[in-house]
């Protein structure tokens, strides 16, 4: 389902999904890639299943799973409710989770488009722009 080509959340009310884009103090370290909720995202690399997280303290209803590739590389989907297990290996193309609807926290119709937030950590602790490469 998710791939580098798939269409990206531009600006709405809440900013904009593009990687570098503003957030007040701090900025967007990711893509956000527009997905239909309940939809499977498929793994855009090969890894092991690193983390299966939270993204927000206040809210353990969404998720995230890390991917870290055979470079060092930790690949974070956010917002997915995870379809692996933890040291669990992927190929590209496995089953990694499900998209959840993230209107209800930021809702409709001034909210954000569902996505899935795709961000690159790489083994210099530096972040890269999904996409380039992958």
């Amino acid at each position: 389902m998710l791939t580098t080509i798939a269409p990206r959340r531009g600006t709405d009310t809440w900013g904009s999904g593009a990687f570098g884009a503003s957030r007040g103090n701090r900025l967007h370290m990711g893509v956000d890639f527009v997905a239909a909720p309940e939809s499977t995202l498929l793994s855009p690399v090969k890894g092991e299943v690193t983390k299966l997280g939270y993204p927000y303290g206040d809210d353990l209803s969404y998720r995230y799973v890390e991917i870290t590739d055979k470079d060092g590389s930790r690949h974070r989907f956010f917002y997915v409710e995870p379809l692996v297990d933890l040291r669990q290996k992927v190929r590209k193309g496995d089953k990694i989770g499900i998209v959840q609807d993230v209107t209800r926290r930021y809702p409709v119709p001034t909210g954000m488009k569902v996505h899935v937030h795709y961000e690159i950590i790489n083994k210099e602790g530096l972040y890269e722009e999904p996409g380039r490469g992958y």
